[in-house]
């Protein structure tokens, strides 16, 4: 849980390296895929039952619990309403570099995960056209009483799984509930730590997601946010929907355009006009907002890219099913095989942290630049543990086409 480590590190001697590099940061009806890792459900609902899940030595089990006792909404079972069909293909996933990379910082250009690029085959699938919001996220609450991770105190057994050994447990104070909170931090403020610009806040989650303890009616339309993998695995069985895979998630970025660098191309962010809702100025001192938006924007204040998909790019960064693997994309590549609907490893692995437990996020948000994280780049990937959730941090949900 990246955001008690980080509160724990005003309190310890605890190193904060680790969290900086953690941070810097199946299907039904579709057969293709199922030997692979037996995570498809065989009856007609879409979601994935927990005990079909891949790596699940890795998660929390009493939580999942909690999942398991939620029953899909029956009005939701094959409804599409605000999805559109994205028709499946073979693409090239991984690194684009761009012709001309004079001026283009590190951050700006492909990282070594994103290696080697291999192809993907994708099945046809359904897809939010925008992030899952407020308003549908109360929906769910308000028909299971659902409570997310942010809304209880931390489970100390848990959180030190993902510690070094020997970690001291820190106070009842810093376990209380709450999640982090991002502020701009003073101009020349060092950035070798995370700790200068996010801040664990107690009692911030979904409904109270900046720390100002907004009505929640003013916020209905924004994304849903402060919600943790496992929340988003459970509106997505009340829906009767799933996460999408890593591969689809870039698959629908892309939007046909093979080998470029984002979903509008090849022009970099400097040239472009409000493509999405990303950080304009220097991170993390400051904001020009020259998109509109100092923090989080509406869903769907941006044109969506070729396929229809809103925000698909910024706004905030969006849970996928996959474990992060950061050797994964080498070990499909061996294969020398087209790899058919690939759903990320069955075990997760971090080249700087042999402890950390981490999901896939994608598609980057509003704090992304290409001085920092570049997150809005097709192939850009980031990795959180599944229980984490941030400020700039949602989901959208995928359904398989039968």
């Amino acid at each position: 849980m990246v955001y008690v480590y980080l509160s724990m590190k005003k309190n310890t001697s605890i190193s904060f390296s680790i969290l900086s590099l953690c941070m810097v940061l199946a299907s039904c009806g579709n057969q293709q895929g199922k030997p692979q890792n037996q995570q498809m459900a065989d009856n007609h609902y879409c979601y994935v039952p927990s005990d079909s899940l891949l790596g699940r030595q890795y998660l929390d089990r009493k939580i999942l619990m909690s999942i398991d006792s939620i029953k899909p909404n029956g009005q939701l079972l094959n409804d599409t309403t605000n999805m559109v069909l994205i028709k499946g293909g073979v693409f090239d996933m991984g690194a684009d570099m761009p012709q001309d990379a004079s001026g283009m910082p590190a951050t700006a250009l492909p990282q070594p995960d994103e290696y080697p690029k291999h192809p993907v085959q994708v099945s046809d699938f359904y897809m939010d056209t925008h992030e899952v919001t407020v308003k549908q996220f109360l929906d769910f609450v308000n028909a299971t009483g659902y409570k997310t991770v942010a809304e209880y105190d931390v489970d100390w057994e848990e959180l030190k799984k993902q510690l070094p050994p020997g970690t001291p447990k820190p106070s009842e104070d810093v376990l209380k509930a709450g999640a982090l909170l991002f502020h701009y931090a003073p101009k020349g403020t060092p950035k070798d730590n995370l700790g200068n610009w996010w801040s664990f806040v107690h009692g911030v989650n979904w409904k109270n997601p900046d720390g100002k303890h907004p009505k929640l009616d003013s916020i209905l339309n924004f994304p849903v946010t402060q919600v943790s993998w496992y929340d988003a695995l459970a509106y997505a069985k009340w829906a009767n929907k799933r996460l999408p895979t890593e591969a689809e998630f870039e698959y629908a970025m892309r939007a046909g355009n093979n080998n470029t660098m984002y979903p509008w191309g090849d022009n970099r962010v400097t040239d472009i006009a409000k493509q999405g809702n990303f950080l304009q100025g220097e991170f993390p001192y400051e904001n020009t907002a020259q998109d509109g938006f100092i923090n989080l924007a509406p869903a769907k204040a941006f044109p969506p890219n070729g396929y229809g998909l809103y925000d698909i790019a910024g706004n905030v960064w969006e849970w996928t099913m996959d474990w992060y693997g950061a050797d994964y994309y080498e070990n499909l590549k061996k294969n020398g095989q087209v790899a058919i609907n690939p759903k990320g490893p069955a075990e997760t692995n971090e080249v700087y942290n042999s402890q950390a437990i981490n999901k896939v996020v994608r598609g980057g948000s509003f704090l992304c630049n290409d001085n920092w994280c570049s997150g809005y780049r097709n192939a850009r990937r980031m990795r959180l543990s599944p229980d984490s959730g941030m400020q700039h941090l949602g989901f959208r949900c995928v359904r398989d086409v039968r």
